[in-house]
């Protein structure tokens, strides 16, 4: 019969090999530098900088609440954006149910914006939006409904966002914007995740990778 002896210092190691195995590690998000959103994968500050330049530009528009709601409004906290329109029957109604999840799992967390970008500016008023949050018991102050230059809101939507991907980065505001796809935009404002608005699976996703931002330095 076969007997394995171990040194005390080779339990002591074996024992921290098994700790350090058990533990779990929260890899960090991708950044998204390009309409095609490639994954890109960065270990320092310096290279994020020389990898990672592109960022959310200055906006202003207005919420729900005729505030004026400005890039300032972003700056140091992670923000979700998507796209919609009071008036649409389709994918919109389903859209506004699953950001009222996001906005569930963070309630009065100041660190964590949501803006809902109206595609139908010349229609949805300061008043209609208001409206429209009563209508969907939207109450977190943190949820902004913006309204504005229609030609702003799609240059910021395609250039800023990708909101529709490659398809939609060459377009101009004569093209009708309409996408499903929410962004996730990091402190820094730069992009982090694309998720299908429309599905709540992806809504666990999008609350998991929010939960490791508030994490990160």
């Amino acid at each position: 019969m076969w007997r394995t002896v171990f040194s005390g210092s080779s339990v002591v190691a074996i024992i921290l090999l098994l700790i350090a195995c058990g533990k779990e590690t929260s890899p960090k998000l991708p950044y998204y530098n390009t309409p095609d959103f490639s994954p890109i994968f960065v270990e320092s500050a310096s290279e994020l900088a020389e990898k990672i330049p592109h960022t959310i530009s200055n906006f202003s528009f207005r919420d729900q609440n005729g505030v004026t709601i400005s890039e300032k409004d972003i700056e140091g906290k992670i923000h979700v954006a998507d796209f919609f329109f009071t008036s649409c029957g389709s994918i919109c109604p389903r859209m506004t149910k699953h950001m009222k999840l996001v906005e569930k799992a963070f309630p009065a967390n100041k660190n964590v914006v949501l803006l809902s970008y109206s595609v139908t500016p010349w229609i949805d008023s300061v008043s209609r939006l208001k409206a429209y949050s009563r209508a969907n018991n939207i109450q977190s102050e943190n949820w902004h409904l913006l309204t504005g230059s229609k030609a702003a809101i799609y240059q910021l939507a395609r250039q800023s966002y990708f909101a529709e991907e490659e398809l939609g980065f060459t377009k101009d505001s004569t093209e009708f914007l309409h996408t499903e796809h929410f962004l996730l935009v990091d402190k820094q404002k730069r992009i982090r995740g694309i998720y299908n608005g429309t599905l709540e699976l992806e809504m666990q996703q999008l609350i998991a990778d929010i939960q490791s931002l508030l994490k990160e330095n």
